[in-house]
């Protein structure tokens, strides 16, 4: 079917003339029957198979032959930013006679140009799911006035996570009924089913085989290496087919960086693409390519949904994708439109497990080559250690001087260092090597020699250095009076003592009498005063504490040069504390000894 025999508007038409499109594409001319009479579809196509054209060319014929659509907005999500600013082209070669307003929203760039649009009323919104859901919650946009959506590459959608994303999306939609959905995925599983079933209104299913679309156009070659030769051999591919353009896909970002460097010092212009490399570098790498003005491109699977580029030699499978869809996408670079292409897939030790999964998938044998002499290029950046993005010198920092550029030493012969860590300057002898620092051990005090006087402490209060009289005047004067009672002050002079021992006599003789001799003691003295509101001591009560001795009488004798402790006198509290641990350091020191102990 040709684009001729379709009923579309004249100025669509003429758009389609302009983009160069004569001839229909099996998805274009499954999807356009239903499309055009306004009926949902899901689809399985792989990329290349011209489903962009599809829906876009749908959409347009909708929106310039139904008046009730001519205002109704166009919501195309896309997985990456590469395959919505791809979307975004095609629909403005395609919509150039038209008046539709185009932009594309997606995240790694500033929002003020994309706010513009949205002040601008913009009809047709292609972004990814991150950015719009952000603008949705902002109230930014509004989605209520859509009228066409597109899911464009749904499986992937699955894989990178975004499913979550697009139900929650979904939600601010029209019902299904209000609006008319296409979906399309490179494989139709029960997952991608279940979604239109839920989010789509009486869906046609249409199926492109892949077989017949992409794998049996393309000349696969299979080369069992080890991880050490990979790049030896991939140098001796591109010196053997001498490719006009590559494409040369890893499954790991910072190795998509160090191929592209090792490629560049063997004399190819090359340059990479991931998805830490920032938005604008990343357009601006594509650009590059698009136009011829780049060669050869290293990229992860983020770039492999989203690169269209025409006339695509060779496509280099570095690593095998643990993913079988993965391998069709990355094969279906090199045949666009139905064009021939050439696929070359290295297996290594570590990656090769994936593929018994690719050939299930595909169902057919990937044709094994022999690996030969010849085949093994020479490689002038073997020895060379790679420190990558993460891994570079701030500005500034001697790290990596003396080197210029990218190289650095060390690394396995052929490959490099894996690890990415980059050069620390020239090797340093033992000698030349900081020695770490190391806190000074706390000296250990040195046991005293015998007979050697002890050290005295500071403030020369040191008690082994006094005699045993002083120690106990010492003793005498820090505890002796006022510390059983805690409200006391410490420190007290002894003359405050005294007068308070002798205030505390004058209370107790107006009671019974004391025995000849007999003081009490200053603690004791200080407790046997009534506290307020306490009932004073029956008179003829039998005082607690030391007892007489049964059969001996109780006489005391003062001693000279020493304080008494004195006897509690009959008419004492009953209730009066026992000694405590002041009073028996006093009795263990002397003080408060009876003459008969």
């Amino acid at each position: 079917m040709d684009y001729s025999e379709l009923s579309m508007h004249p100025d669509l038409a003429k758009g389609v003339q302009d983009a160069g499109y004569v001839t229909c594409m099996p998805v274009q001319a499954a999807v356009f029957p239903h499309a055009f009479e306004g009926e949902d579809i899901y689809a399985q196509s792989q990329t290349g198979t011209g489903k962009t054209a599809a829906f876009l060319v749908s959409i347009f014929q909708r929106i310039m032959s139904d008046s009730a659509s001519r205002h109704r907005k166009v919501l195309i999500l896309a997985p990456t930013r590469e395959l919505a600013v791809q979307i975004e082209e095609e629909a403005k070669t395609l919509g150039k006679h038209l008046p539709v307003t185009i932009g594309s929203f997606y995240g790694g760039v500033a929002y003020g140009p994309q706010l513009d649009m949205l002040r601008d009323n913009v009809q047709m919104i292609i972004g990814t799911p991150g950015r719009i859901i952000d603008l949705v919650q902002q109230g930014k946009m509004l989605l209520r006035d859509v009228g066409f959506l597109v899911v464009d590459e749904a499986d992937r959608m699955f894989d990178m996570g975004f499913i979550d994303d697009l139900r929650k999306l979904l939600r601010y939609l029209p019902q299904p009924k209000e609006r008319q959905t296409f979906l399309f995925s490179a494989t139709l599983n029960f997952r991608i089913k279940n979604l239109a079933w839920e989010y789509m209104d009486e869906p046609k299913e249409i199926v492109i085989e892949a077989e017949t679309v992409t794998v049996d156009l393309v000349t696969q070659e299979l080369y069992h290496v080890g991880s050490d030769e990979k790049f030896r051999v991939l140098l001796g591919v591109l010196a053997r087919d001498k490719p006009s353009s590559a494409l040369i896909f890893c499954n790991q970002k910072f190795m998509a960086e160090e191929i592209s460097r090792r490629l560049g010092i063997n004399g190819y212009e090359c340059e990479y693409i991931m998805g830490d490399l920032p938005q604008a570098k990343r357009l601006q790498v594509i650009e590059r390519l698009k136009a011829g003005k780049l060669s050869m491109l290293v990229a992860t699977d983020v770039a492999a949904r989203g690169l269209d580029v025409e006339a695509l030699d060779l496509v280099v499978n570095y690593d095998v994708p643990m993913d079988p869809e993965s391998y069709v996408h990355r094969i279906g670079r090199t045949a666009r439109a139905g064009a021939s292409g050439k696929a070359v897939t290295l297996a290594c030790e570590k990656f090769v497990y994936g593929l018994p999964a690719i050939e299930k998938y595909i169902e057919a044998k990937i044709p094994v080559c022999p690996v030969t002499d010849e085949l093994f290029g020479e490689d002038k950046s073997a020895g060379i250690r790679f420190g990558h993005s993460h891994d570079r010198a701030r500005p500034g920092s001697d790290r990596g001087a003396g080197h210029g550029g990218s190289s650095y030493r060390g690394g396995r012969g052929g490959q490099g260092d894996r690890r990415g860590y980059g050069d620390r300057g020239p090797r340093r002898g033992p000698s030349d090597r900081a020695q770490p620092q190391r806190s000074p051990a706390p000296r250990q005090k040195a046991a005293p020699q015998a007979g050697a006087p002890r050290p005295a402490q500071q403030g020369g209060r040191d008690p082994y250095a006094m005699s045993s009289e002083e120690r106990m005047r010492r003793y005498k004067d820090k505890y002796a009076g006022g510390q059983s009672d805690r409200g006391q002050e410490q420190g007290r002079s002894a003359e405050g003592q005294q007068r308070q021992g002798q205030q505390a006599r004058s209370q107790q003789r107006q009671g019974q009498p004391r025995r000849q001799g007999q003081q009490p003691s200053q603690g004791q003295a200080q407790r046997q005063q009534p506290r307020q509101g306490q009932r004073p001591a029956q008179q003829g009560a039998r005082p607690q504490g030391d007892r007489p001795k049964a059969g001996k009488p109780q006489v005391n004798k003062p001693q000279a040069g020493k304080p008494q402790a004195g006897k509690p006198q009959a008419g004492q509290d009953r209730r009066q504390a026992k000694p405590g641990l002041i009073d028996k350091i006093k009795r263990a020191l002397g003080f408060g000894k009876r003459a008969d102990d």
